[in-house]
């Protein structure tokens, strides 16, 4: 690992490098945050933590309060979300740092002294910290954190080449601690401000453009196709219901996993898209052909990013590539799209489709992080952690063996 940020070299960067490269400064605070608290996320003033997101030195949509109170409300699984929450000491009512989290006990089911970022159902974790003041904040939540009797953090799913993250490690490098990378790898990305011809033709080769344009004939073959954008919340409704059914009609129906299957994943859903829809954060896209959708796909948008959350596709039709066809368009629409500077596509390491597609890269890792120097106890904890991330490993493997063997 790198070697810690010094809190003296940090400046802001812009949001599409702070995505893909490596960070050497973020924002030094002038004022200060008043200590920090650890509470439950649903008692945080929605203003406050609205304030904050448009605020921040990086954002993160998963962590809007309309969407992360819905997940907190109604998906399975999340609902014990609590936060460490940092407010500005000469304006107590501003929230200058927000990390949602759990204690580890019901994240990872271990019964230790661990507090562990929350998955608000989506893999990116990164926390909202106000730019004027990014470090400060970092470094009161850190201290919450140890003052509520964790002896860890164990932060998942955030992008350690971007400028929340800098600014953390240098909250550690002050309080002469050292953060562990448990796990990491790159994820897709698309640099938004390219021209869209130029972004397929470099990721595409000549014969797999021709072989596209084959399958996108194919599809046509029994009627128009045309790229659709829901956008408003009259569009959404419609629009989602459509993406659910879709869902649960291919693989992840099969496996028990559709938002729709869940009655608390499907309220999530359908609160938070109709909510951020309202504020322009919300988008469905979709392959349409005679009122059939063939591939549709979620994005939430947020401070110039767009974050690719979900897609479904018409398995029937797989001989045609409807998924890799609306990404394609889904390219184009965002390149054209003078509000979105950089799109994440939320996508696991080498994802067999969108990889080849987007470009960029996001360096993504799950930090361990002590909150004493030289504690046995957190490396004690450390050690159950390797421990969890080596058996998860072994048994990916072992399903990926029984995939290919099938």
């Amino acid at each position: 690992m790198s070697a810690p940020i010094p809190a003296d070299q940090v400046h802001a960067v812009s949001p599409v490098h702070a995505a893909h490269t490596p960070i050497h400064r973020v924002v030094m605070a002038e004022r200060e945050s008043a200590p920090a608290r650890l509470t439950a996320l649903a008692s945080l003033p929605v203003d406050a933590w609205e304030s904050l997101a448009a605020h921040a030195i990086e954002p993160n949509a998963c962590y809007l309060p309309a969407w992360a109170l819905a997940v907190a409300h109604h998906a399975r699984g999340r609902g014990d979300a609590l936060a460490l929450a940092a407010f500005d000491c000469a304006a107590p009512d501003r929230l200058t740092g927000l990390m949602p989290v759990r204690w580890a006990k019901r994240a990872l089911s271990l019964p230790v002294p661990l507090l562990v970022s929350w998955n608000a159902y989506a893999p990116f974790s990164v926390p909202l910290l106000d730019r004027d003041c990014a470090v400060h904040a970092a470094g009161a939540m850190i201290d919450a954190a140890r003052t509520a009797g964790a002896r860890a953090l164990l932060l998942q799913s955030v992008a350690t080449g971007g400028p929340a993250y800098a600014a953390l490690r240098a909250a550690l490098h002050q309080r002469s601690l050292k953060s562990e990378v448990m796990r990491s790898f790159r994820r897709a990305a698309l640099d938004a401000r390219q021209n869209e011809d130029t972004v397929l033709r470099e990721a595409l080769s000549a014969k797999k453009l021709k072989e596209l344009r084959r399958q996108r004939n194919r599809l046509e073959d029994a009627g128009p196709v045309t790229f659709e954008i829901a956008s408003t919340p009259e569009q959404i409704g419609p629009a989602l219901e459509a993406f659910l059914a879709l869902e649960a009609a291919g693989w992840k129906g099969q496996r028990g996993t559709a938002l729709v299957q869940d009655h608390g994943d499907a309220a999530f859903i359908r609160e938070a898209a109709t909510a951020l829809a309202a504020r322009g954060q919300f988008e469905i896209v979709s392959l349409m052909r005679g009122g059939a959708t063939l591939a549709s796909g979620l994005m939430l948008r947020d401070a110039g990013r767009a974050f690719f959350f979900k897609i479904a596709m018409d398995e029937t039709q797989a001989r045609t590539s409807p998924g890799m066809q609306l990404t394609l368009d889904l390219t184009t629409h965002l390149c054209a799209d003078g509000a979105i500077v950089f799109a994440d596509s939320t996508a696991d390491g080498e994802h067999p489709m969108i990889d080849h597609v987007w470009r960029e890269r996001i360096e993504i890792a799950d930090v361990f992080v002590p909150l004493s120097p030289r504690d046995p106890y957190a490396l004690a904890i450390r050690a159950l952690v390797a421990a969890r991330y080596s058996a998860i490993n072994a048994v990916r493997s072992i399903r990926r063996i029984k995939e290919n063997l099938s």
